[in-house]
């Protein structure tokens, strides 16, 4: 019941990748072996990736650039 909690903590504090991440980790044994910090650290990295992909999203919205180019295309 802890682990419900726990998620829902974090979806009500506004961190839904984290909440995401420390659902994966559960699921894979591998993980769980790791340290507290490792795998706090990796929480925390999967919520700063998530929040700048979306920043960068919507900074590419409301720039509305004319064409949709990419560096493979140049």
């Amino acid at each position: 019941m802890l682990a419900q909690q726990t998620t829902d903590l974090l979806h009500r504090l506004k961190l839904p990748a984290m909440a995401e991440a420390l659902d994966e980790q559960r699921r894979q044994p591998d993980v769980v072996s790791l340290d507290f910090e490792d795998r706090l650290a990796l929480l925390l990295e999967r919520e700063h990736v998530a929040r700048e992909n979306r920043r960068l999203t919507r900074l590419l919205q409301l720039a509305r650039l004319r064409h949709s180019a990419s560096i493979e295309d140049v």
